[in-house]
């Protein structure tokens, strides 16, 4: 089950999806970590998702990591007498408290947080921007637009905020309790919707406590506008372009997606690229040129992963679609200029003895023209920071906790494995050259890297590095 590319691809679990079966042949065919959307899944049924995951991950024989997508704060307008109301263009259209069911003129907006944050310029976008208003005035309790995109307006439609800083968290009580199951569950990554500020990552954290790294889904431009802040204090973060595309110009998200990857990578934080990669295929076997276009350049950008989300959850096609996107990745990763950029994007190396490590490490690798680099990793720190060097070489993870090996299953290059912690330098040594035969990523004769922390099982104290050759006898005890 090795993978013969270095780009992770995330699948969304749903109704086409959701049996031992399906999610057995979404991993072979190429899924490295599956997300459950808890905007969709209940939360009493998340203990056997998680469950029915474990079990491919034991038949699969490999790592695989489970991604809990927290819904977030989902704001909408009231009800309308007639269940919706027509708009003009240019029309006056108020915002309000009022609880009484909407006309053409007015609609109650159960949230008081929005209304005292309007301000006059603002845009309120309605119904994934199809209808837009523009906020004239502001007083107690209401809010006076102007319709600049006129349409039907229905009961419940959502609201987005492009201009608005809304001082509210970026978790509900849902989300809260769907964070404490999905934590109890035993989940290795939980996703954040609608990150604002710095702040809105660390309320999570300091409820996940390290039971599961925090992702943070970039798709408000309040987040943009404090891009590196929240990147730093992720654990990784996602380039969820659907959401921006409605509360930012269209034309504006290609260059933000490069903008993030390229924050991420500089500050070594994994990076997913996701929405519509692959969405001609929810319902045709084979998706548009464009799409391949578009997953291809988030694969020459050094994107960590890519992910599915309708394509594998509730389309027709969920296999098809999660091979078709391993295809392209694979060759996206033989053509000769990928690596050109990727030598070209190399990050400078902190001042610190473990980037150095890092950085010497990848030198060495790309000197020797070696395949894999094997990295005794407990907490997973030194993986994360040999994957930020994007070596032309696998990255062997070797680590004896077997959270660890599953949280690095969404890290650009890595192979993890769970083993035992090395007792002396040459059971490191040895062992690595052997699980190094045994993975298929070296050969005998071959020489290998190792990097590792002394003493062992000291996390973050990455700080030698070894070269050595694969023996016969390492390929015996394989």
């Amino acid at each position: 089950m090795r993978r013969a590319r270095r780009t992770k691809i995330l699948a969304t679990l749903g109704p086409a999806s959701e049996n031992p079966e399906m999610i057995e042949k979404l991993c072979r065919a190429g899924a490295d970590v599956f997300r459950l959307n808890m905007s969709h899944l209940a939360r009493e049924k998340l203990p056997e998702r998680v469950e029915m995951i474990r079990s491919v991950e034991a038949k699969c024989k490999r790592p695989i990591a489970i991604l809990a997508d927290l819904q977030g704060p989902k704001l909408r307008v009231g009800t309308f007498e007639n269940d919706s109301a027509m708009l003009v263009p240019g029309q006056t259209f108020i915002l309000d408290a009022d609880k009484t069911p909407g006309n053409e003129k007015r609609v109650h907006l159960p949230h008081p947080e929005i209304l005292s944050s309007l301000e006059p310029g603002h845009t309120v976008l309605i119904d994934d921007g199809k209808l837009r208003l523009r906020v004239k005035s502001v007083k107690q309790g209401s809010a006076t637009t102007e319709v600049e995109v006129a349409g039907k307006i229905s009961n419940r439609k959502g609201v987005s905020l492009p201009d608005t800083t809304i001082p509210v968290a970026a978790m509900t009580e849902k989300d809260r309790s769907d964070l404490e199951a999905a934590l109890a569950a035993g989940v290795d990554w939980i996703a954040l919707s609608f990150v604002q500020r710095p702040e809105d990552v660390a309320e999570v954290k300091k409820v996940a406590r390290g039971k599961a790294l925090v992702m943070s889904k970039l798709e408000k431009p309040q987040a943009i506008a404090r891009l590196d802040e929240i990147v730093e204090i992720s654990d990784a973060v996602m380039v969820a372009r659907g959401d921006l595309g409605v509360e930012m110009p269209l034309e504006k998200v290609p260059g933000i997606q490069k903008r993030i990857v390229r924050t991420a990578r500089k500050l070594g934080k994994p990076v997913v690229v996701a929405t519509q990669m692959l969405e001609s295929m929810i319902t045709a076997p084979v998706p548009t040129r464009a799409e391949v276009s578009d997953v291809a350049t988030a694969v020459y950008d050094g994107a960590d992963a890519v992910m599915l989300s309708a394509e594998s959850a509730s389309g027709q096609y969920p296999v098809e679609a999660v091979a078709t996107m391993n295809r392209i990745a694979e060759e996206v990763e033989q053509d000769q200029a990928y690596w050109s950029i990727m030598q070209a994007q190399r990050i400078e190396p902190e001042a610190t003895g473990s980037d150095a490590i890092a950085a010497g490490a990848h030198q060495i690798a790309d000197t020797l023209h070696l395949k894999s680099i094997a990295a005794w990793t407990s907490s997973g720190s030194t993986a994360f920071r040999l994957a930020r060097e994007r070596p032309n070489s696998t990255v062997l993870a070797l680590t004896p906790n077997i959270n660890t090996a599953r949280r690095l299953a969404l890290v650009w290059g890595v192979h993890a494995i769970r083993t035992k912690d090395a007792s002396d330098i040459d059971d490191m040594t040895a062992r690595a050259c052997k699980f190094a035969v045994r993975e298929g990523l070296s050969d005998v004769n071959d020489r290998i890297i190792i990097v590792a922390g002394v003493p062992f099982g000291t996390p973050g104290a990455t700080n030698m590095v070894r070269v050595a050759f694969i023996t016969q006898e390492h390929a015996a005890q394989a």
